[in-house]
């Protein structure tokens, strides 16, 4: 995974009357840390640990500095040290900004543009990782149907904790010299530091074993990384290892940095709680490993991070690490690629390391003030360049910010209601041969989004970190007959259909849903590849509640998609098909839709279309999305309070499952269908559910 790869360079804090020491292996391990995230990006599709390495750098460097001018002016300059941060994280990002903003407008379809407009925004004031933490991103997901800003999380971490750090030093500093005794900022600041590493440690770690996907962006989850580095700025004069001791912590920490991607595999699902402590303690021990002592006397690991090489690759690590994501998401995206390989994947690092070099040549180093020059001579030479900057960031701002304001206040998405059945068949002209008239697709690519089915706007569907169950009522509630519909959005997307047929033939609706999560008793359950304990203790409560509510009937969803093509109905659902049988209850199970995807990449039905795809081009062979034969008949027939149905003809024509039938659009996302379009599944659903209810 990624960090921000900027870390405030400064000398590590000397001991008493011992001048400090220019800490260049740390320049080094910061380039090191980079390399190590980007070649897993591009090639392994995992997690290295250079970004908690960077975390722990960040810390280190960022709370030395304010602790040094604490003790040099007994105050901070708390506006001074912001905006030298500013100056160093905003031009290299505005650039890459800009060029993601013109990429987009070039390569991406336009229904893309407003949610990379809204990244953009997020990421350019540091609010990226919550709204990457409210979607569950996949981080280990670099294919074209992932964002290429999803990697500046990272920044917004450690732009948060620069801020409050600062805020932390200077409020202490300014008590300490009010109260008369500036010894008390070097008593208060160490209990601060500890105290809130240990919370935030807590809290990764219970972030780990409940909402994984959340916890990987979480700023309180990450904030014990950046403190561990604050610990050591803090305590650095009074660590003096002897010599054994600092050649086993340089050799174990650099070896534990290089090897932290292969030994802890999966880290996306494990960090930042205990498993990180293998990168962060890492760090650690180079930072402790060379201490205040000269470059001769370092251990042979510190003195190869600071040769030149090393430290000139710590010199383009940030724009290094902007730049790398966008190039790969952008590459896989014009290519319809899922991952690099080794020509191309060499030709994205090396386009990435180029474009680095540049921005680190020509964006940052004139920005900074050169060391041989008067401040005012340096002042003058900054601001042409800052002028510059700033005219690229009010465009990048004006373009994201005019994105936003059209598509959420001038003209957001609106579902379209109702449509004339005869004009827009939908579902029966797939089904039962209906004939198609001319007319415009319902819902439109920039409709889809909002087309959604009720529970989700009613608030009815348990969100990823909702834990108890929530249930509404829908159709007539005042029937005596109820279907309970159960399990994740997949059983969700079926709701218009079944709501047109309660509304008819007079029977309830009792919906138990949450995201991504299918009725399971399984005991490891994961969501994206995270742990998901919440579906787990879900299920077994709906269960639980289904024996005590006893609906007519269950209806959820009998198999889902496998990674390699075709559809499966896996032994985990069998168990819960027992359950129910245990408590009496009958259960209807429909086969899943199929889930768009090609060549292993996910994409949107709307985006295709928008790109100049049509129902056919943009959709999937039949063959690809699932198996010739429902995969639930077989088991089913063990089961004879299951009754398991099929309307993959109602979606699918014999050869491909297009993304519009009957002038609907069939999909408002990957793979749940519109509201619209399962409207015009009433239909066809009937005709199947006849026979097994005896309802109608």
């Amino acid at each position: 995974m990624r960090s921000g790869p900027v870390s405030l360079p400064g000398p590590a804090l000397p001991a008493a009357g011992r001048r400090a020491v220019r800490r260049t292996d740390l320049d080094g391990l910061r380039g090191v840390a980079i390399a190590l995230v980007v070649v897993f990006h591009v090639w392994f599709g995992r997690v290295s640990g250079g970004v908690d390495v960077f975390l722990v750098l960040s810390g280190y460097f960022f709370t030395g500095l304010l602790v040094r001018r604490a003790e040099a002016t007994a105050a901070v300059g708390l506006g001074q040290v912001l905006r030298r941060t500013a100056r160093r994280l905003l031009p290299s990002m505005v650039v890459v900004l800009a060029a993601i903003v013109a990429a987009t407008v070039v390569l991406r379809p336009y229904t893309q543009w407003s949610g990379i407009a809204a990244q953009t925004l997020a990421a350019l004031f540091f609010q990226q990782n919550w709204q990457l933490a409210l979607s569950w991103s996949d981080y280990l997901a670099a294919d074209p149907s992932v964002s290429p800003l999803q990697h500046l999380w990272s920044m917004s971490v450690q732009g948060q904790f620069y801020v409050v750090a600062a805020v932390v030093v200077a409020v202490t500093a300014w008590v300490a010299r009010r109260a008369g005794h500036p010894d008390l900022r070097r008593i208060v600041l160490p209990v601060i530091v500890v105290g809130a590493a240990l919370v935030s440690f807590g809290y990764a770690v219970h972030g780990h074993t409940t909402a994984q996907g959340w916890n990987y962006y979480d700023s309180g989850a990450r904030a014990w990384e950046l403190l561990a580095g604050a610990g050591l700025a803090l305590a650095g004069p009074y660590l003096r290892p002897a010599r054994l001791v600092r050649i086993v912590l340089a050799t174990a920490g650099i070896a534990s940095v290089l090897l932290c991607g292969w030994v802890i595999p999966d880290g996306a699902a494990r960090f930042p709680g205990p498993a990180a402590l293998l990168p962060v303690c890492a760090a650690a021990a180079l930072i402790v490993s060379a201490g205040n002592l000269p470059e001769a006397a370092w251990p042979v690991p510190n003195r190869l991070l600071a040769g030149h090489w090393a430290r000139r690759l710590g010199d383009i690590a940030y724009p290094l690490y902007l730049w790398h994501w966008p190039i790969l998401i952008f590459y896989l995206a014009q290519q319809a690629r899922p991952h690099a390989g080794l020509v191309d994947g060499t030709a994205v690092i090396a386009v990435s390391v180029l474009l680095a070099v540049a921005t680190h040549r020509w964006v940052e180093e004139p920005l900074r003030r050169p060391a041989d020059r008067t401040v005012r001579a340096a002042r003058r030479h900054r601001r042409p360049g800052e002028y510059a900057l700033a005219a690229v960031a009010l465009v990048v701002v004006s373009v994201a910010g005019a994105w936003q304001v059209s598509a959420v206040w001038v003209n957001p998405p609106q579902p379209v209601g109702i449509l004339d059945p005869v004009r827009y068949p939908g579902a029966e002209a797939l089904d039962a041969g209906v004939p198609v008239p001319d007319a415009p697709l319902r819902p439109t690519v920039s409709q889809a989004s909002a087309d959604l089915p009720p529970p989700t706007g009613d608030g009815c569907i348990a969100d990823w970190d909702t834990r108890p169950v929530v249930s509404c009522t829908y159709g007539d509630p005042q029937a005596t007959r109820t279907l309970a519909v159960v399990g994740s959005s997949h059983a969700e997307h079926w709701l218009p259909a079944l709501q047109i047929l309660a509304a008819e033939h007079g029977f309830r609706i009792q919906v138990y849903l949450k995201m991504g999560c299918p009725l399971t008793l399984a005991d490891a359950v994961s969501y994206k590849g995270e742990s998901n304990p919440d579906c787990r203790d879900w299920s077994r409560d709906v269960i639980d509640r289904l024996g005590t509510d006893r609906p007519d009937w269950v209806f959820t969803t009998g198999t889902r998609p496998r990674d390699a093509g075709g559809d499966e109905t896996p032994e985990e659902y069998l168990q819960v098909w027992s359950a129910l049988a245990d408590r009496g209850l009958n259960v209807i199970t429909i086969r899943d839709t199929p889930w768009l995807r090609r060549g292993g990449v996910r994409y949107k039905a709307s985006d295709c279309l928008a790109a100049g795809g049509d129902r056919i081009s943009c959709g999937m062979r039949r063959t690809d999305a699932l198996d010739p034969i429902d995969p639930q008949e077989e088991p089913a027939s063990r089961f004879p309070t299951v009754f398991p149905i099929d309307l993959t003809d109602a979606i699918c024509d014999p050869d491909v499952c297009p993304v519009t039938a009957g002038n609907i659009l069939v999909y408002h996302d990957e793979h749940h269908l519109s509201a619209s379009y399962s409207r015009s599944l009433a239909e066809p659903l009937g005709r199947r559910l006849q026979p097994v209810l005896g309802w109608w």
